[in-house]
């Protein structure tokens, strides 16, 4: 399985759970796709570690630029405050929903999901994510499952860091 020439968009902001953007970052380089970074503004954003500041990485792109018919998939961490950021970014949401339109995948991890309520891609859709926001995706009409990876046709959701490894391959199998 090879996903040597896929281009992979990840959407964050400040106040991305550090592993969940760096984890799949780093496995889907390892497995031969070229990775790309959009935010709000060019300038470099801020991650946590749990609730701690952690590394800051700079976007290659803005998310007003950003196109899905130059990307083969979206990835979207979690952390609390990026996606509670991104889903008042008008951008951002029509992006998910570009992606979603052209049945391109879209992955998203523990706070992740967040975007997909605000998108409303959700519905009648098999979903997972952090215990928190469980019943947010529920009353946006996700069918609540507790795995580590849920593949719902072009979705992909997982619910924590821990997590990330079966996130991402069952990312790379939609790829493929």
């Amino acid at each position: 399985m090879t996903i040597k020439g896929k281009t992979v968009l990840i959407m964050a902001s400040d106040g991305f759970e550090e592993s969940e953007l760096f984890g799949p970052r780093e496995i889907l380089r390892g497995e031969g796709a070229t990775v790309v970074l959009a935010a709000p503004t060019p300038s470099p954003i801020q991650a946590t570690v749990h609730d701690d500041p952690g590394r800051t990485i700079r976007p290659d792109l803005v998310i007003a630029d950003a196109k899905a018919e130059n990307f083969d998939a979206l990835l979207l961490p979690g952390g609390v405050r990026n996606p509670d950021t991104l889903r008042l970014n008008g951008d951002a949401t029509a992006l998910i929903r570009a992606f979603a339109a052209a049945q391109k995948p879209i992955a998203a991890i523990c706070h992740g999901p967040w975007l997909l309520v605000e998108a409303d891609v959700l519905r009648g859709r098999r979903a997972t994510c952090w215990p928190s926001i469980r019943t947010d995706l529920a009353n946006a009409g996700a069918l609540l499952e507790d795995a580590p990876a849920v593949t719902d046709g072009n979705l992909v959701t997982s619910r924590k860091p821990e997590d990330i490894t079966a996130f991402t391959e069952a990312l790379i199998e939609l790829l493929a």
